[in-house]
């Protein structure tokens, strides 16, 4: 018994997570798609791409937890809790405040640890060209 324990410790010990890096990555492209979305007003994938990034912060928590700088990411809870309810009104100028104060948060956050070096920014292009981020008709 204590040998397949030992065996499965060391499975579990060399499995794959991803690491924050990777996280923050698809942070960054969903943040860039949920700009695109509420732009068109196309509130759905708004509201998709705002759970995204929301779920991506989760597994941050549970697979990262031993890096400091998770500590800070508190402090998204309110600016993404203003995205959320912007785009539950469908509301286009609460989503710009708020998706700016999303933005300078997680600028902030990024200085609060030693990375202020990596700045988000408001997108000025689509991250990807195979997405339309109109409503569908």
């Amino acid at each position: 018994m204590q040998s397949t324990i030992d065996s499965l410790e060391k499975q579990l010990h060399s499995t794959y997570k991803p690491g924050l890096g990777e996280f923050m990555t698809g942070i960054q492209l969903h943040h860039s798609k949920l700009w695109f979305a509420g732009q068109n007003q196309n509130w759905p994938l708004a509201d998709f791409e705002i759970h995204e990034i929301q779920e991506s912060l989760d597994d941050i928590g549970e697979f990262c937890k031993d890096r400091p700088e998770v500590k800070s990411i508190g402090m998204l809870k309110l600016p993404i809790d203003s995205v959320t309810n912007a785009i539950q009104q469908k509301n286009l100028p609460l989503f710009q405040t708020s998706f700016s104060l999303l933005t300078t948060t997680c600028n902030n956050c990024h200085k609060a640890t030693d990375h202020g070096f990596n700045v988000v920014i408001i997108p000025t292009a689509p991250p990807v060209s195979n997405q339309d981020f109109r409503v569908a008709k």
